[in-house]
């Protein structure tokens, strides 16, 4: 057995989708503790299983609580890695840290960008050369770190996204228990920010009422909160004046909260559709498309990488990136067609039983046994080198 092991991340009540994520495998495997990846403006108390705390921007932190890991009783360390989270340049210090550590590291890429800078490729190559399993969560992932980044398929294995385990339900029963009217519910969620495309939609929904006067379009989640430090709520202001400039404003339904896990699966049953229509293609993963297929949802996301594995074989539908026109001409199907609606969701549901947080759990515990096994650098040899590692 591997023996505890220590999740390296941003963590709950961090409002973010690595943090969320962290906490789902956490809760799925066995002994662990949290090593919370702190940044400025994040709240101060962290649940019992936080047992160290690194500040984002202090490479002494980084260093201090790999020395600590060390000494421990600790079998594996797991980081998730996005270039964001971590602090130094493109978050360089996640080197700095695994290259200061003796135990077994397993790294899960959450960001593996399909055009990297150097500095950005280096410290994706360095992170899984210095860990002894690296994991992702898609098969154009590990497609993308030989063709760009030239690491060798033997360096990395492929998990996917963990979704809770939800039950089929007919949306119009759920509806009721939301404040919703009978009607199709489109439905996208997470963090607010540019970059999510919903203006594509709200351009969309002018044609979709023509046809159907209850549809409603809804975007549920907070705005991101460094985005809200920066520019307050910038973002939803100018999409909710594109709602009313267009005279959707009606039908388009902005939940500004940051929900629950529990009010998240309530609102996944009682949506008919659900969209992604993201513009970035190299978005590689996305944790809201994997939670709408455990829901039986039909998708309709425009054509980044994730979404094309994903959504392959009439599990969804994908349309041109920024386009409202292709949008709405989706839409309106669905909406008019219940029976298509229903094959689409129970396609992608069937799919996503393999991807449940039980299964994902237990195939990191997999890895996590196996890595656990191998022999660890000396602590001497560590501390040696853990200094400037990486960027000589």
């Amino acid at each position: 057995m591997a023996g505890r092991t220590v999740y390296v991340a941003t963590y709950p009540p961090r409002r973010c989708g690595i943090a969320t994520f962290t906490r789902n495998l956490a809760d799925s495997g066995g002994d662990h503790e949290i090593a919370a990846l702190h940044a400025p403006g994040d709240p101060d108390v962290y649940p019992s299983e936080v047992r160290h705390r690194i500040r984002r921007d202090s490479l002494a932190d980084y260093l201090e609580v790999a020395r600590k890991l060390n000494r421990s009783s600790v079998g594996v360390v797991s980081v998730q890695h996005e270039y964001g989270i971590w602090g130094g340049d493109d978050g360089e210090f996640v080197l700095d840290f695994v290259g200061a550590l003796t135990k077994p590291v397993v790294a899960t890429l959450h960001t593996v960008p399909q055009s990297p800078s150097a500095r950005q490729r280096a410290i994706l190559v360095g992170l899984v050369g210095a860990s002894a399993a690296s994991v992702v969560m898609s098969q154009s992932a590990t497609r993308l770190l030989t063709r760009v980044y030239g690491i060798a398929p033997n360096r990395r294995d492929v998990v996917p996204h963990g979704v809770p385990s939800l039950p089929l339900v007919a949306p119009d029963t759920i509806k009721p228990g939301l404040g919703l009217a009978p009607g199709p519910v489109i439905l996208s969620f997470g963090l607010l920010g540019p970059g999510k495309g919903y203006e594509t939609v709200i351009e969309a929904m002018p044609s979709v009422i023509e046809v159907d006067h209850a549809a409603r379009y809804v975007v549920l989640g907070a705005t991101h909160p460094e985005l809200l430090l920066r520019e307050g709520e910038a973002y939803r202001t100018e999409l909710m004046r594109l709602a009313d400039a267009l005279g959707v404003s009606a039908n388009v339904l902005f939940v500004d909260r940051y929900v629950t896990r529990t009010e998240l699966g309530t609102w996944l049953k009682a949506a008919d559709i659900f969209v992604t229509p993201y513009p970035n293609r190299d978005q590689i993963v996305s944790g809201t498309l994997a939670y709408a297929m455990s829901a039986g949802k039909a998708v309709v996301s425009t054509p980044y990488p994730y979404a094309v594995e994903m959504l392959e074989a009439g599990r969804g539908r994908l349309v041109a990136s920024g386009s409202s026109k292709d949008f709405a001409e989706v839409l309106i199907e669905l909406v008019r067609d219940a029976d298509q609606r229903n094959q689409l969701g129970w396609r992608a549901y069937d799919f996503s039983r393999t991807m449940i947080w039980p299964e994902v759990g237990a195939r990191y515990a997999r890895i996590f046994s196996r890595v656990g096994a191998t022999q660890a650098r000396p602590v001497e040899l560590a501390e040696r080198t853990e200094v400037g590692y990486g960027r000589s």
